[in-house]
């Protein structure tokens, strides 16, 4: 085994990174509470009230997101010196945007939107009209995060496979995969921007996401392997 695929070397911490993340996005995002209507304020605030994990659920999301751009960025660094130069730090700029758009998102619906819920549920009637405006507009800072955070991860991963295809370092079909994956994300970002947490893009959003994972998992792969020499 050459020492590309020795455990701390580029090859096997960025493969572990991209499997890491994509599991825990994969749980936080499945512990998420998903049985009422996200665009119905009053039935989500009651169900996010009630939740007790929500903290933990959005910290893995956050990590999870972490840990998959922080890995693919790994990858796209060994290319920088190569044909695809220009596509990978491009995705680099869009990596570190999505990163800090990820982390505001998290901060708003991971802490600040929970905090107001649960003030808002304890809440006797003289003060609940007042909590519940003051969740509604933390809310609405979520959905203005939430679709800049999409639309940046989806040009992100749209940006790396073109540099990855150039470079040659995955097959057409994976960045056909990615690419599809990336224009559903980047889909549902602009279709919570445009209509908050609706059907629609709860429906390009979702499957993009799914699709994302299973992309980042077959990439971590496919760039272990490449980089690994048998004896």
């Amino acid at each position: 085994m050459s020492a590309d695929a020795k455990p701390g070397n580029p090859a096997s911490v960025s493969s572990a990174l991209l499997i890491t993340g994509a599991v825990l996005l994969f749980v936080g995002t499945s512990l998420h509470p998903m049985h009422e209507d996200p665009n119905d304020a009053l039935a989500a605030f009651g169900e996010y009230a009630a939740d007790h994990i929500w903290l933990y659920s959005h910290m893995a999301q956050l990590a999870g997101v972490f840990a998959m751009v922080a890995g693919l960025l790994l990858v796209l660094g060994r290319l920088s010196d190569g044909p695809a130069r220009g596509w990978t730090l491009l995705t680099i700029v869009f990596g570190a945007a999505s990163l800090a758009a990820a982390a505001a998102l998290q901060a708003v619906d991971g802490i600040a939107l929970k905090a107001v819920v649960n003030a808002w549920a304890a809440a006797d009637a003289a003060t609940k009209s007042s909590l519940f405006s003051a969740a509604f507009a933390v809310r609405q800072v979520e959905v203005g995060f939430a679709a800049i955070s999409a639309m940046l991860l989806g040009l992100t991963v749209l940006l790396a496979t073109v540099a990855l295809h150039q470079a040659r370092r995955c097959p057409l079909w994976l960045s056909l995969l990615g690419g599809a994956g990336a224009v559903g994300v980047l889909f549902g970002g602009l279709a919570t921007a445009a209509t908050g947490f609706s059907g629609l893009a709860m429906a390009a959003n979702m499957p993009g996401s799914m699709v994302l994972l299973v992309w980042v998992v077959l990439l971590a792969v496919v760039d272990f392997r490449r980089n690994r020499v048998t004896a």
